[in-house]
């Protein structure tokens, strides 16, 4: 008697069922294949940028873009890519070292995961994730000399090796889209089919109002205020609220078609510089006194990410960014009264991010995706998320933060690089991405050879 059969003449079906069980999921996972990599290689490229791209207290001049490469027993082959942002994963370790020293540093833990991944067969990514993060985050903090390294250091270190091991998942299992390569628990938290995207504007540090202005006559009416500027915490906050008088005098009396009442929006994203709650009170007053509040949708993680303060009675909807490092991080911030998760696929892997999504959904959480300042091809897997999260409150669709366009020196050549450049759902129109059924047939294009970055693996021919 095969296994099916068994199952169903023993009355185990039936016991099941009653219990949510879903016959083709558990069929699909119980003959999973295993996956075994058998060899890796990795290398970079430095994409300089137009101006110092300020955030977090710090300045970034350039990003490395990484290409990770796997294959399997069977000879199969993918390559994952991935945006290092070292300030992001771990400002402190940013300023104590070059640029440059930073980035190696993380590339170093890069090679060092493909190392464990040789080492560890697994079923699917999340699951490889689960089983090479001790180890590599112990690893992490020897290399870096760093013994309270960020974790988001080591999730940034992920990406690379992470996307590979997802396009291999796809692969061995020939899954041809990204919602049959979503696994069953997660696909609930990712079944939406947003139409379209909206856009938020990065507004960084020392961006002139002239590129605001001008970004809202094209159509933008989502705009992130980087705050949490570099000085004390009582510089801050008064550079934080001069920097929103600025904005809020320039935006003001612009209209939108996007939102229920014509104004623009605002979010906020001080990156967890605000080491008191009361500091943003004040800046929240600021806001409320030159008119500005009813302007803001969010706040994304105002608070250092040890401030264990309520946030719910501030009058706005919070957003837990970097201090959602797990499950069990998500769910003390939606204690803390956070209403909204980011979700950073392209920063802290999109296995990890499937069960933030998930956990968000079980809890009616909404979810949006933010950037790491990524390449056009990143975008799209970025974008394949927040595709399919319910539509944000208050915009009625799905939330996507993307400035590559704004900020890198090489931005139209790197468009070039994308497997399906210029394809419709890559362009921007009126502030959203328009998401047609060839997205979704094409998966954004994640599944597609990129020729630039296969070529850094020219040994492999």
């Amino acid at each position: 008697m095969n296994r099916r059969a068994f199952i169903k003449n023993t009355g185990l079906m039936a016991a099941f069922s009653g219990a949510g069980f879903n016959e083709t999921s558990f069929f699909a996972t119980s003959i999973m294949k295993e996956i075994k990599i058998t060899n890796t290689d990795t290398d970079f490229e430095r994409e300089k940028l137009i101006r110092p791209f300020g955030f977090k207290g710090g300045y970034l001049t350039e990003l490395w873009q990484v290409a990770s490469r796997i294959q399997t027993e069977s000879g199969l082959t993918t390559t994952g890519i991935a945006t290092q942002s070292v300030l992001y994963g771990d400002a402190d370790l940013f300023a104590s070292h070059t640029e440059a020293a930073g980035n190696a540093l993380m590339f170093l833990v890069v090679n060092k995961a493909l190392e464990l991944i040789r080492q560890s067969p697994f079923k699917d990514p999340i699951a490889l994730l689960e089983a090479i993060f001790p180890e590599l985050f112990k690893e992490a903090k020897r290399m870096t000399g760093k013994t309270d390294l960020n974790l988001n250091f080591v999730y940034n270190a992920l990406i690379s090796t992470d996307n590979a091991a997802w396009l291999m998942y796809a692969a061995e299992n020939k899954y041809k889209t990204f919602n049959e390569m979503i696994p069953g628990p997660y696909k609930k938290a990712l079944s939406h089919k947003n139409r379209q995207v909206a856009i938020i504007y990065q507004v960084p540090y020392g961006m002139p109002v002239l590129d605001l202005t001008k970004a809202a006559a094209e159509g933008y009416f989502v705009f992130k205020i980087k705050t949490g500027y570099p000085g004390s915490q009582t510089e801050m906050l008064q550079k934080d609220m001069d920097r929103l008088s600025q904005v809020h005098a320039a935006l003001k009396d612009l209209r939108t078609h996007r939102t229920p009442n014509g104004k623009l929006i605002y979010t906020m994203d001080a990156n967890g510089r605000y080491e008191r709650k009361e500091l943003l009170q004040r800046y929240l007053d600021h806001a409320r006194k030159i008119g500005a509040f009813e302007h803001i949708l969010f706040y994304e993680e105002p608070l250092a990410e040890h401030n264990d303060e309520d946030v719910s009675d501030l009058g706005i909807r919070m957003a837990a960014d970097e201090s959602i490092h797990t499950e069990a991080d998500a769910t003390k911030r939606i204690e803390q009264g956070y209403g909204a998760l980011v979700l950073k696929g392209i920063a802290k892997t999109l296995s990890m991010s499937m069960k933030i999504a998930k956990l968000a959904a079980e809890n009616q959480i909404p979810c949006l995706c933010a950037d790491l300042t990524v390449n056009p091809i990143l975008i799209d897997w970025n974008k394949n998320l927040a595709a399919r999260l319910m539509p944000f409150p208050g915009i009625n669709m799905g939330l996507i933060e993307t400035n590559g366009d704004m900020n890198y020196k090489n931005w139209k050549h790197m468009l070039s690089y994308h497997p399906h450049a210029g394809a419709a759902w890559t362009k921007t129109i009126g502030g959203v991405f328009e998401l047609g059924d060839d997205f979704y047939t094409k998966s954004g294009g994640i599944f597609d050879t990129s020729v630039h970055y296969e070529q850094m693996f020219k040994k492999w021919k």
